[in-house]
């Protein structure tokens, strides 16, 4: 089967389309034969070694020394089952799936085998395979970062980076929990964002949102490109900073992937996708996504032309 392959840390040439071995299920797992992925910020950081040096060395003992222990990388992605393990019990052959393999990697590929009891679940019928793609990576991260701000009904939620993966979802996140929500993004994304539900945006281009004298219960840096220190102006006593930069990687929990699944079936949440690249165009879309501008999510589309 074809793979891309990260051969060493770099940049995006370093990622290569290789034939290696389609795998087989064991006994508890699912073959899944990919129809889309993403390119996801944390893929980029992997691939390019993206790491404050106090954390260098660990983090080469996780990742891999000379080059990326797992060499595919991918964290989310859609597909059908092709096959199933002796022992598996909640899928059958042809059911559409979409999945979060977090640090087992894999999505770069035609095929995957996953855990049956792994982050995945039944694709809802209202979205397509690359949507489904989108979902994950950036759902559970806001998720995550909102509940540690302990987000509440009725509060006043900025969100810094809204245009992004991680921001997008975010937007959407904060209103469900029936917040007032302020995006924060450039003069391009204004739109956007708003069409996403925020009740006020910010063109971070020509405004500062702290010169204004508003202040937030929650301000959640979902780009890792500000700091507590430049916002302390904005926020609420007792409100609280957030960001995906410097404060732990989100965890990864099935209660997320069933609640994130409810919300799209339900219509209250959307991907949002910029662009979609051929697997065979990977390298494209790594220069693509390292720019730093992209509007929610960079997808990949894999075993294209064959799925519905």
């Amino acid at each position: 089967m074809k793979a891309v392959v990260c051969t060493k840390y770099g940049s995006p040439d370093v990622l290569e389309l290789h034939e290696i071995k389609k795998p087989r299920p064991g006994k508890n797992e699912i073959l899944v034969k990919i129809h889309a992925t993403a390119v996801t910020s944390g893929d980029c950081r992997v691939r390019g070694f993206v790491s404050p040096i106090i954390y260098w060395f660990p983090m080469r003992i996780v990742l891999g020394f000379r080059k990326p222990r797992k060499p595919v990388l991918g964290v989310e992605l859609s597909g059908e089952v092709e096959a199933i393990g002796s022992d598996v019990k909640r899928y059958k052959n042809g059911d559409r799936v979409f999945a979060f393999t977090g640090m087992r990697f894999g999505g770069y590929a035609e095929y995957i085998c996953l855990p049956e009891d792994g982050l995945l679940a039944v694709k809802p019928d209202n979205i397509t395979y690359e949507e489904a793609a989108a979902v994950f990576f950036g759902g559970t991260t806001a998720l995550h970062f909102l509940r540690k701000g302990n987000i509440r009904n009725g509060q006043k939620v900025l969100i810094f980076g809204a245009s992004g993966s991680v921001g997008t979802s975010a937007v959407q996140l904060a209103k469900h929990f029936r917040t007032e929500v302020t995006g924060i993004c450039s003069t391009s994304n204004l739109e956007l964002v708003r069409s996403l539900g925020a009740d006020h945006v910010i063109d971070y281009t020509i405004e500062d949102f702290t010169a204004k004298g508003n202040q937030y219960d929650i301000i959640f840096d979902a780009v890792g490109k500000t700091s507590k220190s430049a916002c302390r102006k904005a926020l609420a006593p007792n409100g609280k900073f957030v960001s995906v930069e410097g404060q732990g990687v989100a965890k990864e929990l099935m209660e997320d992937i069933v609640f994130l699944k409810g919300l799209i079936e339900s219509g209250k949440l959307k991907s949002v996708i910029d662009r979609c690249y051929p697997l065979e165009q990977i390298r494209e879309a790594h220069a693509y996504v390292d720019k730093g501008h992209k509007k929610g999510n960079v997808i990949i589309t894999v075993n294209h032309g064959d799925h519905k």
